[in-house]
């Protein structure tokens, strides 16, 4: 329990009388201002010096094989590496986990923190986090209306359809877009987007767990925002967890690791692609979150964990390494996939699933939990069965292998939810890279399409 400071700290004169600030001390929108000057001073000069420089070569499996593997978009948050896996402006998982802050009496990075080096590049201090962390839960209350709309939807929709639609609605309170109509200079787009992107990141939390309570516990009533806990806190407490702290932490740790992975994954890349059209925050994350929707995307954890408990129900729950061998091929055999395995870019296990399973080597009851340990144990088995299959290119587990688990283990068992989950941690690099198309000025994005019959002209 913490309750932020609300007074700011102020060094000693300047030499011209006017206070100064320390930097441990400037709040998230004091640190853009002197941040973004320098990165539009580094891309200008890139325009300047390298605009016909050749970064690559667009082949014809690239165009038809859904650009895959095409360097075409600037993200300034994150750089996802084959070999080496995600990087967070050059820090790795492990040094996040090293040097940003976690919540008061937890051990895992908390999104406030992961969303201000997003934001700057820069490792917040403990009091800018908290200060953050009291911020938003100022702001994370939902206007009635968005209240009465959730409330409207039957339980049978979707939650993630349910959770697009209401952030879409959330545009009716839209900062930028008010400014827009009013007429801003170019120059201020950005410092608008910001505010509206800091409000909604605050609402997620309320929004998600109305949506949870609606669907699954209804006629359970909502608690009050707490003022004393970070987004996440609020978030397991809104959801009827807040009494689990090993749940709390887990989705502290999931949240702030789903929270960027560069650009070019589907829903990160609809939400730059909308936003390059000057539709507001609100709308352009609305419409990543129904590309999260996707079975190909985010609902894949979902479909990690159905494979798992088949299997378990199968074979038992105290099963060996060539029980699990010999069901690893009958999947492959009957023309599946494995879920949770491979990536459209990492060729090496996800450091992301790695840090999930840190996560479970350090708690008794996740070495307990058979549902955890029949992952561990198909990490162990399953790359060597799918080298030997030949058809796929990275046999190593992606991050979705273990975290639906998890949940699951921890009695969070709505496998439907789990993709709003995600779609929660997701916006925290989504709408940070807008506030930086809008500092930067990026352009409408506008690729060049081809059909087949030109495709094959130009090939001759």
């Amino acid at each position: 329990m913490f309750l932020p400071p609300r007074t700011r700290l102020w060094a000693s004169l300047s030499r011209s009388g006017a206070p100064k600030r320390f930097a441990s001390t400037k709040s998230l929108k004091e640190t853009l201002q002197e941040v973004i000057p320098r990165k539009q001073e580094q891309l200008k000069k890139l325009k300047a010096e390298h605009s016909q420089t050749v970064v690559g070569d667009v082949k014809v499996e690239n165009i038809i094989g859904g650009m895959r593997g095409i360097k075409a978009m600037l993200w300034e948050a994150s750089v996802l590496d084959p070999n080496e896996g995600i990087r967070f402006h050059g820090l790795s998982i492990p040094d996040c986990q090293k040097v940003l802050p976690t919540a008061p009496g937890g051990k895992e990075i908390i999104a406030e923190s992961m969303l201000w080096l997003l934001l700057t590049g820069q490792v917040p201090t403990e009091a800018q986090t908290r200060q953050l962390s009291l911020e938003l839960a100022e702001k994370g209350d939902l206007p009635p209306f968005v209240e009465k709309l959730i409330d409207s939807f039957p339980a049978t929709l979707h939650p993630m359809t349910q959770l697009g639609m209401s952030v879409a609605a959330l545009n009716h309170d839209s900062l930028f877009q008010a400014a827009y109509e009013k007429g801003i200079k170019k120059s201020e787009y950005w410092s608008h987007t910001l505010e509206d992107c800091i409000n909604l990141i605050a609402r997620l939390p309320a929004l998600a767990a109305r949506i949870y309570r609606n669907v699954y516990k209804p006629g359970t009533p909502l608690p009050p925002l707490n003022k004393d806990l970070d987004l996440i806190g609020n978030y397991s407490a809104l959801l009827g967890f807040g009494d689990n702290h090993n749940l709390t932490e887990y989705l502290r740790l999931y949240i702030a690791l789903h929270g960027d992975h560069e650009g070019g994954n589907a829903s990160a890349h609809t939400a730059h692609l909308v936003g390059s059209t000057l539709a507001d925050p609100y709308l352009s994350y609305s419409a990543a979150l129904f590309a999260l929707a996707g079975p190909l995307h985010g609902l894949a954890n979902q479909e990690v964990l159905r494979w798992q408990l088949a299997m378990q129900e199968e074979l038992g729950s105290d099963v060996s390494h060539d029980q699990i061998r010999k069901y690893l091929w009958k999947t492959l055999n009957s023309g599946q996939v494995v879920p949770g395995y491979g990536h459209g870019v990492l060729r090496n296990p996800d450091p992301r699933f790695l840090a999930l399973q840190q996560f479970c080597d350090s708690r008794p009851e996740l070495e307990q939990s058979s549902i955890v340990r029949l992952v561990k144990k198909t990490f162990e088995v399953a790359p060597a069965v799918l080298k030997e299959h030949g058809k796929t290119k990275n046999p190593y587990p992606n991050v979705d292998a273990t975290s639906g688990c998890v949940l699951y283990h921890y009695g969070l068992r709505e496998f439907k939810y789990y993709t709003v989950i995600f779609g929660v941690s997701r916006a925290l690099g989504a709408l940070t890279q807008q506030v930086w198309a809008r500092a930067l000025g990026l352009p409408l994005e506008r690729p060049k399409s081809l059909s087949m019959d030109a495709l094959e002209k130009l090939i001759k």
